[in-house]
């Protein structure tokens, strides 16, 4: 995305109007915008500052904004459930994402968080996305290159019981039903040290993952929840929002790491959760 101060062809752009509805559009000179609240001529948008306000034809009124990441993602065509931002946000975070790293996942979906990842990694880094359903994996494509960060992103079309053709990623976010059954691709693939993450709905499913992990040498592992809730924003009657967004799945972390044999580690390598091999099963 590009964060001039003012907006410009090719943009993405978020118009809100009254009672906060919201569209996002790419503006494209000669383009219009056309809504049952009127049109708006992209040649009237283009060179405004962000934030302006603007009018339609018949004289209703929107912000001009450039839109968040969040926005988005809310905003994505999608065929499967999509993460939302309050998990996106710690995960990146958590499993350290940043400029000019390679990361990958598995199970692109509709590409939510392929595009969080790229937006991460910056023109620099790079992302390697599996899926295995072609049509979804168009869709994700498609998504990706509205909002210009195709370009960051390698899709690969596979059944990822055969692993992966990667090694040493930063990196690898796991979003399938079964992690637990490609836990050790997944090492495979990753650097020493690596971050891995996934999200899941179930207690099972959690279960199933951490003895997965600690079998094939992961550790620091950790498992939470995100529970958003917003609050009116009348500063004179500030009180919670009717609604929050609660539970919306576990996320699950862990660390590829190299223990050996040494007994003198052994302490340790049970404190940080990964099993060794001469623990008895």
């Amino acid at each position: 995305m590009n964060y001039a101060s003012t907006a410009r062809d090719g943009d993405l752009a978020q118009l809100v109007g009254l009672t906060h509805k919201h569209f996002i559009v790419t503006l494209k000179g000669g383009g219009e915008f056309q809504s049952h609240r009127g049109v708006l001529k992209h040649d009237d948008l283009i060179g405004k500052p962000w934030g302006s306000q603007v009018f339609s034809h018949t004289g209703a009124p929107f912000f001009l904004l450039q839109p968040s990441l969040a926005d988005l993602l809310n905003e994505l065509p999608r065929t499967t459930q999509i993460l939302y931002p309050k998990d996106i946000g710690y995960i990146l975070i958590q499993m350290g994402v940043a400029h000019g790293q390679t990361v990958m996942e598995a199970g692109t979906g509709s590409g939510s968080m392929t595009i969080a990842l790229a937006s991460a990694v910056g023109a620099e880094g790079k992302v390697i996305s599996y899926e295995q359903k072609q049509d979804v994996q168009n869709l994700a494509r498609k998504n990706l290159e509205r909002v210009g960060l195709a370009s960051r992103v390698t899709f690969k079309l596979r059944d990822i019981s055969e692993g992966f053709d990667e090694t040493d990623a930063d990196a690898f976010f796991l979003d399938v039903q079964n992690p637990h059954d490609y836990i050790p691709q997944v090492r495979a693939a990753l650097k020493p040290g690596g971050f891995f993450g996934t999200l899941l709905p179930t207690f099972n499913q959690v279960e199933r993952a951490l003895l997965a992990l600690r079998k094939n040498r992961f550790a620091f592992l950790e498992v939470c929840e995100i529970l958003l809730r917003y609050y009116k924003p009348n500063p004179t009657r500030l009180r919670p929002a009717d609604r929050m967004v609660a539970h919306t799945g576990f996320l699950v972390f862990g660390r590829r790491i190299e223990p050996n044999d040494d007994p003198r580690g052994a302490e340790l390598a049970t404190e940080v959760g990964v099993e060794m091999e001469d623990e008895e099963r």
